[in-house]
């Protein structure tokens, strides 16, 4: 398990460190931390991008992340 930097998952995949597929090791973290936070903000998504992962899936969030990353 690799270092906690204290950036968010979506820090990080924004800013090209990390793959979209590291969003299951940060939810596998938040599962066995003891930190009091949702996981929402744990990842480090607004209540759009929660949602449109619960609700239809991994590739709208990833879709919508896209959106705003700086290339």
């Amino acid at each position: 398990m690799e270092k906690d930097t204290g950036l968010k998952f979506k820090d990080r995949y924004l800013a090209g460190e990390i793959d979209f597929e590291e969003i299951d090791d940060y939810s596998q973290r938040w599962g066995f931390s003891d930190e009091p936070v949702t996981l929402r903000e744990y990842l480090g998504l607004n209540a759009e991008e929660e949602d449109a992962w619960v609700s239809i899936g991994d590739d709208a969030l990833k879709e919508l992340l896209d959106g705003q990353k700086q290339f």
